[in-house]
């Protein structure tokens, strides 16, 4: 595993972190061993960055064109910021982080589909306990696993879909997963409202039994 600084940076801390030496195309296809050191890889360089005056880091991944990614090598992003980024302050309080329909509870961490989504098969993994500090959480390296997990179950239903894959680290953390399966059209940019043609009680019921 490497972290590099990133050659197109967006940011003044902008970091890229190569997965595996292994040609492996998707975080899904990384064993537990490997995902633990992804965890472990985000817990060193946000402790890094906090220390050098950022003392917030968005951890993200990208898979796919669609996406936006332009490596096929299964990596994650760092992005060091010096207060919460505007997505993670707009969650407002932490009512709406389990909020959904489970698709499966293991270790102490949460796999649903948000009864809100913004489209198909949306995922969240949160802690099944409210948890601030995620890079100091023991349960960031499950929450990994579990999201590693829910890829392979939506790839299994959606060969090859394209994916973004983020961690907020709020009041109480959590991964987002959300498939890259529509546009963004007039209403969705011009008003603000997500059309989302699945519910999510059924896109759970297929993730579960993906």
């Amino acid at each position: 595993m490497r972290v590099v600084p990133n050659l197109y940076p967006a940011f003044a801390g902008h970091e890229v972190v190569v997965h595996t030496p292994d040609h492996l195309r998707s975080i899904a296809d990384l064993d537990a061993a490997a995902i633990g050191l992804v965890a472990e890889a985000w817990r060193s360089r946000a402790g890094t960055a906090r220390a050098t005056g950022y003392p917030c880091v968005l951890a993200l991944v990208n898979e796919g064109r669609a996406a936006g990614s332009s490596l096929p090598h299964t990596h994650s992003q760092l992005v060091w910021l010096r207060e919460p980024p505007p997505a993670v302050a707009a969650e407002g309080g932490m009512a709406s982080v389990l909020h959904g329909r489970i698709v499966v509870e293991r270790g102490g961490v949460v796999l649903l589909c948000p009864e809100i989504s913004r489209s198909p098969y949306e995922m969240r993994v949160a802690p099944a306990v409210p948890e601030t500090a995620v890079y100091e959480s023991g349960l960031l390296a499950p929450a990994l696993a579990l999201a590693a997990e829910a890829v392979r179950r939506l790839r299994a239903l959606l060969p090859g879909c394209p994916l973004n894959l983020w961690l907020h680290d709020g009041p109480w953390w959590h991964i987002h997963l959300v498939p890259r399966l529509t546009v963004a059209a007039g209403i969705e940019l011009g008003a603000g409202i997500d059309i989302n043609p699945l519910p999510a009680g059924e896109a759970a019921a297929r993730l579960r039994d993906a």
